[in-house]
């Protein structure tokens, strides 16, 4: 409940953010590295301005990143390595995607975990109805799914302590309750260029979306301006070594500049605005 004063206000202290607190404190002690570049999206935006223009639907551009980042997993399985004990490492098929999206809940805005499930063998518009639909989603029967939050949060860190140890014997519980790898866009509320070091993530690898900017660059000899996507990557280097992660990141780099996925929609008749930029 607000609480008015003369010179500030009083308001809660969400649970969900004393959660997550306690989570990156459980976790902070991983030796994440991080990486980061740029990724020309000028294709990609004028593809979805285009589509916008022609049918009035706003395409998901998080939905898009997902499939390029599910797709570049599938190709490097190293960067979602799980540890089952001391000697082994668990390297699963699929590539389950945790994701936030933002709720209003009571006139407040609220993070809402969400993971896409098999995201590597899902095409752009599946990925793109199920981002959607988890935005419209009615938020009391989004929020069933957390009821941890029902803990005092003086248990917060001791779960999260019993829960680390068991999925470090069971993957297949962690890959459950967090996915195998995570991709934040606090960026994408921002108009302009920047990245984002994100806190130690609960997955071997994290892609942290940033904002957009132009540049000008000289493209077949002409100069133009060019709209380019701020991009972090961190992984835990005690379970990826830097090549992979390198490789990884290369492939993830090419998928978005060359629209992996849009070509393959059901209005393939549309003018393709990628082939148009990248000629």
């Amino acid at each position: 409940m607000k609480q008015q004063h003369a010179d500030y206000q009083m308001v809660p202290y969400p649970k969900y953010r004393r959660w997550m607190v306690a989570a990156f404190r459980s976790t902070r002690h991983k030796p994440m590295i991080h990486g980061l570049f740029e990724v020309d999206v000028s294709g990609v935006r004028a593809f979805l301005r285009d589509h916008k223009a022609k049918t009035g639907e706003s395409l998901s551009f998080t939905a898009f990143l997902i499939a390029c980042l599910a797709k570049a997993v599938d190709e490097h399985k190293a960067v979602q390595a799980f540890r089952k004990g001391s000697k082994r490492l668990i390297l699963f098929e699929e590539v389950d995607v945790l994701t936030d999206i933002e709720r209003d809940v009571a006139g407040q805005k609220f993070v809402v975990p969400h993971i896409v499930r098999a995201a590597n063998r899902k095409t752009f518009r599946e990925l793109h109805d199920e981002i959607r639909a988890a935005q419209g989603a009615d938020v009391k029967n989004v929020l069933k799914r957390f009821q941890f939050l029902l803990l005092p949060s003086v248990f917060y860190r001791p779960f999260l302590w019993a829960f680390a140890w068991i999925g470090r014997r069971r993957p297949w519980l962690w890959k459950t309750i967090v996915g195998t790898v995570e991709i934040s866009a606090v960026g994408m509320f921002g108009n302009s260029a920047g990245w984002g070091i994100p806190p130690t993530a609960p997955t071997a690898l994290m892609v942290t979306v940033g904002g957009i900017g132009e540049k000008h660059v000289v493209v077949g000899g002409h100069p133009a301006v060019r709209e380019y996507l701020s991009l972090t990557i961190s992984v835990d280097h005690d379970l990826v070594d830097g090549a992979p992660a390198a490789r990884f990141t290369q492939r993830l780099k090419e998928l978005i500049e060359s629209g992996y996925g849009l070509d393959v929609m059901e209005f393939r008749d549309e003018p393709h605005a990628l082939k148009e930029v990248y000629q």
